[in-house]
């Protein structure tokens, strides 16, 4: 199974946009997935419901971090190169879908909704694009950090 499909299967599961992309890449992070869900879980909803930057790309972001970033303060080889990957991640998912910014995404006016997190139903998945969001998240991510041509 490809990256995109474990993260919208994930997502589907009940796993918050974020969540979902980042357990998805578990393996690679050498980490175990409830650290990963726990670290990763104020992130969902575009921050906790704010609906700022979607928590896929958010996600997406962590995991480039984890698997291609840098640990030394002095490094400004290793954060340069992973600002340009972040900045060629983010032009990707743009073009793909428009916007980096959840309500954007989900075309909503309010700037944050409330914090109570809406019942996963067929009309909920029905009614949103979160699932192709993080699959497309996903996706990026298997190419851009994984495939050999971006080591």
């Amino acid at each position: 199974m490809k990256k995109g499909e474990i993260a919208e299967a994930l997502f589907k599961e009940g796993y918050s946009c974020a969540q979902a992309v980042v357990l998805t890449f578990s393996e690679e992070m050498n980490t175990d997935r409830e650290t990963l869900a726990r670290l990763v879980s104020s992130f969902g909803g575009g921050m906790g419901r704010l609906r700022e930057v979607c928590g896929a790309v958010s996600g997406m972001f962590i995991a480039a971090g984890a698997i291609k970033g840098y640990a030394s303060p002095d490094d400004q080889a290793g954060k340069a190169e992973l600002y340009r990957l972040v900045q060629q991640m983010a032009e990707e998912f743009k073009a793909r879908n428009g916007s980096l910014i959840c309500r954007q995404l989900l075309g909503l006016n309010a700037e944050k909704d409330d914090y109570h997190p809406e019942k996963r139903t067929e009309s909920y998945y029905a009614s949103r694009p979160c699932a192709k969001l993080v699959r497309d998240a996903a996706e990026i991510a298997e190419q851009m950090l994984l495939t050999e041509a971006s080591r």
